[in-house]
Parts: structure tokens; C-alpha cells; sequence
């Protein structure tokens, strides 16, 4: 499969008629049943017709994705959602009045409309809205529905640059819009409001304590910091190893001295091995570790710099054929728990305390 790649602004709404030509291709490209990766403000999509049977094995086949692992349906317009879910309860109003376009899902009941194959087999189906302007107006022409996964192989760090959607998915898929960086980093948090009391499966950029703010009680999954249960997933990134690098990666949690001593014992060893090391850290120690690759996520205090700067870093390490990695901990408040949650996922939850 040839795959075709156009440029695209992200700034503006005043695209060149090139821009909008590749739009309105890309958006065919999907009505037709095929597959385009685009920029969101999270990371970038792998989207096809989120009610196109077909198109959601597409999706599934070019990611290399358990079909049991659901995809989220991304729409433009709040009034696009009473045709895929059975109910909109009140929270799920409250909750887009304060966070839609942006980066919450939430998990409904789903309708008739909504294949099986886009849900992962189950009854509920994940939907958001992106703030970001290339997503909607590709969402709105391709038809209002899109099912879109992270646009990578799965179980690699996700895409927040178009250089990694190429790496994995050239060949793989019809098209790739190329909107640059992304804003955020990680992806959306997704809120399950099937349940009694409404549930957080994946935490993100909209923080637990900003959802409780809105719709009062919120619980979080057990499984969002430890190793997930043998259940069938709910929502993406619940049951398998995700936003890993090829390198065996190992999160040191502990006091800060202890932390950088502990690591820089660990790569005298692996040098002695002739193993290729590398260390993620912040910008106030990263230059006191002797790894062979050594990359700064920014500022401890600055937890949306290091988020946006995470995924980056992990494939990074990938492109430089790093073996081992050794990650400092986060704090687990506000966006530090998204980013924790996914460096454990990314570590297959080995964690060293010292």
C-alpha cells in the first residue's frame, strides 16, 4: 500500500487550498472505509468510519491490536452523541459542558449504530470530542464518527510527532496528516459513567480532583497504578502492555540522592556487559547520570512539559537502539498520575524502591 503524506497547519482555521484538498481526501478516505492517521491535541489518531464494521478490523489489523481492546469514537458536535449512545445522563452533560472539545472520554451505553468490532465486544462504547481543529474538521468529513486509536504499532510509545506515525504506520495505511507537534502528550482521561459511581479508567490531562469538582463523587480503578486484572478491558490501555520502548525499562522511585546513586551503580554494570543504558530524568539531575543516552523531560515542577515531552523521550531511546532504561519516579497529583501510569505501563510495572 502506497501511503500518503500532506502537511497540514494546526494554528488556524484559514487553510491553503492544498490544505483543504487534503481534507477533504482524507475525509473520503475514511467514508470509503480506509484508514488515516491525523493530529489530535493528545497524540495522533489512527482513524477510519467508527460505524464501519470493516474498517474497524482495519484498524485492529494496522496496529497489530487485540480486537478485545475498545476504540474510542471521536465526533465534532455534542449533538453527533444521542445517536451512538442509549442515554446521556446528567453527569455526562455536566462533564461536557466543563471538558468537551477536549481531552475527557467518557463510557456510555451504547446504541444499535455502534458496531461490536469498534466496542472490543462489549455493550458501552468510548466517545470524545478533540479540541483540536484539523481532528473535527476531518471528523466532520468523513461523516461525524471516527474510531481512532493512538496512530502506532501497539504496545510503542504513542505518536506526538508525525515523524513516529510514518515509522509505523508507512505502508500500513491509506493516509497521514502531518499537523506537526501535539499540545498535550498523553492520552485522553477516560471516565466510565456506567457505573454506580462514576469511575476513572485512565487518568490524563482532566485530573480526578477537576472531575470531582464537576459531578462530585468519582472513583478511581484499581488497576490505574498496578497491574491489570484478567478481566476484558473497558476502555484502551486497561489490560496490556502499552507505550513501550524495545529497551527493558525499570522506574526508580525514592529519595533523590538515593535514586540517582542506585542508577548510576546500575549502568556501571551494564557497561561492563557492553549494554547500551539510558536514563529519563529531570532537568535538575539529568547531567549527573552516566548512561550512554540520557534525556530530560523538563522540569520536576512543570507536570505538563514532562508529559508532553514523555512519549518523545521513550522512542527516542528506540531510534539510538538503547537496551536498558532507567526512569526517575513522579509524584501521582494532578497530571503527575497520568504520567506515572504510563511509565509503568511502559515498564510492565517493574519498579525499584530505594
Amino acid at each position: 500500500m502506497k501511503t500518503i503524506i500532506r502537511k497540514i497547519r494546526r494554528d488556524t482555521g484559514a487553510y491553503t487550498e492544498q490544505e483543504k484538498e487534503a481534507l477533504r481526501l482524507a475525509g473520503n478516505i475514511i467514508r470509503e472505509g480506509g484508514l488515516v492517521a491525523f493530529p489530535t491535541e493528545t497524540v495522533y489518531g489512527l482513524g477510519g468510519d467508527a460505524l464501519n464494521p470493516a474498517s474497524s478490523r482495519k484498524i485492529y489489523a494496522a496496529k497489530g491490536r487485540p480486537s478485545d481492546n475498545p476504540l474510542i469514537v471521536h465526533i465534532a458536535d455534542r449533538e453527533a452523541l444521542g445517536r451512538i449512545v442509549r442515554d446521556i445522563p446528567e453527569s455526562a452533560v455536566k462533564l461536557a459542558d466543563a471538558f468537551w472539545p477536549g481531552p475527557l472520554t467518557m463510557i456510555l451505553e451504547k446504541s444499535d449504530p455502534v458496531p461490536r468490532e469498534t466496542t472490543g465486544g462489549l455493550d458501552t462504547v468510548a466517545v470524545r470530542m478533540p479540541s483540536d481543529p484539523v481532528a473535527r474538521e476531518l471528523i466532520r468529513l468523513s461523516g461525524g464518527y471516527i474510531a481512532a486509536p493512538s496512530a502506532n504499532l501497539s504496545g510503542k510509545p504513542s505518536p506526538t510527532v508525525a515523524k513516529y506515525v510514518v515509522q509505523d504506520m508507512d505502508g500500513r495505511i491509506d493516509m497521514i496528516l502531518d499537523g506537526g507537534d501535539v499540545e498535550i502528550g498523553l492520552e485522553s482521561t477516560i471516565v466510565d459513567l456506567t457505573s454506580p459511581v462514576p469511575t476513572v479508567l485512565r487518568p490524563g490531562y482532566v485530573t480526578v480532583q477537576m472531575l470531582r469538582e464537576t459531578v462530585g463523587e468519582v472513583q478511581e480503578d484499581c488497576t490505574m497504578m498496578r497491574d491489570d486484572s484478567g478481566q476484558a478491558p473497558k476502555a484502551p490501555g486497561m489490560k496490556y502492555r502499552h507505550y513501550a520502548p524495545r529497551g527493558e525499562l525499570t522506574v526508580v522511585d525514592g529519595a533523590r540522592e538515593d535514586v540517582v546513586n542506585y542508577i548510576n551503580t546500575q549502568i556501571g554494570l551494564l557497561r561492563a556487559q557492553n549494554k547500551k543504558s539510558g536514563v529519563i530524568g529531570t532537568d535538575a539531575d539529568i547531567e549527573r547520570y552516566r548512561a550512554d543516552v540520557c534525556r530530560s523531560v523538563g522540569d520536576r515542577g512543570s507536570e505538563d512539559t514532562v508529559a508532553r515531552r514523555l512519549y518523545r523521550v521513550l522512542r527516542e531511546f528506540d531510534d539510538e537502539d538503547v537496551e536498558v532504561i532507567y526512569a526517575e519516579a513522579f509524584d501521582t497529583d494532578g497530571i503527575g498520575q497520568a504520567v506515572m501510569n504510563r511509565l509503568l505501563k511502559a515498564a510492565g510495572y517493574r519498579v525499584v524502591r530505594v
